[in-house]
C-alpha cells in the first residue's frame, strides 16, 4: 500500500468523504498522509458541489490512533526533520480547523493523539458507544504547541484541557460527552446511518448561511484585536443579497422543501 493509498477521499451528493485508510496500524498517520489530508481538503474546498466535509478512519477500530511512531525514526530524527513534520502537521491541522465549510468527525474506536487534535479541528464530532479519547504526550515526553491545547481548551474548557493531557489516560465515550469534547454518542452499529443523515441535512440548507455561521463563530473565540468583524458582516449581507435567502421565503410560505444553490 502506497502513502497515498493511505488517505482516500469520494464525494457522496453535497457531502465529501475524506477517510484516513492504514487499518493496520489503527490509523496512524504518517508524514506524507498529512500532507495528502491537506490535499484532499484543498480540492474540496474547490468543489462548489461539495458543502459538507466527513473525516473518517477505516477499518472500524479506530478513527486516527496518533502519529504513526515507527516512521519517527525517518521522519523525526533530526532538528530539521522534526521542524519539517510539525509543520505540515500545523498545515493539516489549520485546514481542517479553518475549512470554510462544515466538516464532520465521524468518531469510531480509538482517537488518540494527532487523531484527538485532528478531531478538534473539525467542527462536529459524533462517535461511536465504544470511542476512546486520549492524548499520551505526558507518557511520551512530547511537547505539545499552543494551537492544538488552546483548540482543545477552547472547546473543552481548561480544566479538562488540563485532565486530559495531565493524566494523559484513555476517556471513553460517556466521558467525552460530559466534557463537551463530543456533540453526539451513537450505538456503534448506527453511526454511519447517524452521520449521513447528519451530513445530508447540513446539505441540504442554506451554504451561504452555514459557512457564514462557521467564519462567524470561529471570530468569537478569537481575540477581539485578531476579529474581521467587517468580513463576517459581509458574509452576513451576502446571505440576505442571495437567491437562496428568497428561495428559502418562497418555499417557507408555499410549505415545500427549499433548493438552495449558494447564490
Amino acid at each position: 500500500m502506497t502513502e497515498t493509498d493511505k488517505m482516500l477521499s469520494r464525494r457522496a451528493g453535497g457531502v465529501g468523504h475524506l477517510i484516513f485508510n492504514n487499518p493496520e496500524r489503527r490509523n496512524a498517520v504518517s508524514l506524507d498522509m498529512w500532507a495528502a489530508a491537506t490535499r484532499i481538503l484543498d480540492a474540496f474546498a474547490r468543489d462548489g458541489d461539495v458543502r459538507v466535509v466527513v473525516v473518517s478512519g477505516a477499518g472500524g477500530k479506530a478513527f486516527v490512533s496518533g502519529a504513526d511512531i515507527s516512521r519517527f525514526g525517518d521522519e523525526r530524527s533530526t532538528e530539521q526533520a522534526i521542524a519539517h513534520y510539525n509543520a505540515t502537521v500545523d498545515r493539516a491541522n489549520t485546514a481542517f480547523y479553518e475549512f470554510p465549510k462544515p466538516v464532520i468527525a465521524m468518531i469510531r474506536g480509538y482517537c488518540l493523539g494527532g487523531g484527538l487534535g485532528l478531531a478538534v479541528c473539525c467542527d462536529l464530532r459524533i462517535c461511536s458507544d465504544n470511542a476512546r479519547f486520549g492524548i499520551p504526550a505526558a507518557k511520551l515526553g512530547l511537547g505539545y504547541a499552543f494551537p492544538g491545547i488552546k483548540r482543545l481548551s477552547d472547546l473543552v474548557g481548561p480544566a479538562f484541557a488540563k485532565e486530559i493531557f495531565f493524566t494523559a489516560r484513555q476517556f471513553d465515550a460517556e466521558e467525552a460527552r460530559t466534557m463537551g469534547l463530543v456533540n453526539r454518542v451513537v450505538p456503534d452499529a448506527n453511526l454511519e446511518a447517524y452521520v449521513t443523515e447528519y451530513a445530508d441535512t447540513i446539505a441540504a440548507n442554506a451554504p451561504l448561511t452555514v459557512n457564514a455561521v462557521k467564519y462567524i463563530v470561529g471570530q468569537a473565540v478569537k481575540d477581539e484585536s485578531q476579529r474581521d468583524l467587517a468580513r463576517a458582516a459581509e458574509l452576513v449581507k451576502k446571505c440576505f443579497d442571495s437567491k437562496d435567502y428568497v428561495e428559502g421565503r418562497n418555499a417557507f410560505m408555499e410549505k415545500r422543501k427549499p433548493v438552495f444553490t449558494g447564490t
